[in-house]
C-alpha cells in the first residue's frame, strides 16, 4: 500500500488531532482523565489506524484498519456532542470540528468501498 502521509483522509483526520488536543487544553481539569483522554485517545486512533493499515500486507487488512478508524470517527463526533452540551465549548468551534469529523467519515467510507471493488474485480 502506499505511504499514509500520501492520503487525504490521513492528512484532515491528523488535522483533527491537532485540533483536539488544542481544544481540551481549556476543558476542566476535573476532564482530564475523562472526557480529555477518552476524546485525544479516539481522536489518535483514527490516523493511528489508517497509518497502521497502510503498512499491511493485503487490502483486506487495510479495509478492516479504515473500518476501525470510523469506529473511532464516530466516537469522536458523540464526544465533540457531549462536551458541548456539556458547556465545555462553544457550539461554533463544535459544529466546525464535527463537520470536520463528517467529512473524515465520508472519506473513510469511500475509500473502503474502492478497495472492496478493487478486491472484488481486481485491479
Amino acid at each position: 500500500m502506499k505511504n499514509f502521509r500520501e492520503l487525504k483522509v490521513w492528512e484532515k483526520a491528523h488535522r483533527i488531532v491537532i485540533d483536539v488536543y488544542k481544544l481540551t487544553t481549556d476543558f476542566p481539569n476535573h476532564e482530564q482523565y475523562g472526557l480529555v483522554s477518552q476524546l485525544r485517545r479516539a481522536a489518535v486512533s483514527i490516523p493511528a489506524n489508517i497509518a497502521e493499515g497502510c503498512g499491511r500486507n493485503s487490502q483486506k487488512e487495510l479495509r478492516r484498519f479504515l473500518e476501525m478508524a470510523l469506529g473511532s470517527a464516530n466516537e469522536v463526533e458523540y464526544l465533540f456532542y457531549l462536551s458541548q452540551e456539556l458547556g465545555y465549548t462553544e457550539s461554533k468551534v463544535i459544529d466546525s470540528m464535527i463537520d470536520q469529523i463528517v467529512e473524515v467519515k465520508r472519506m473513510l467510507t469511500g475509500l473502503n468501498k474502492r478497495l472492496c471493488l478493487k478486491e472484488k474485480f481486481g485491479g
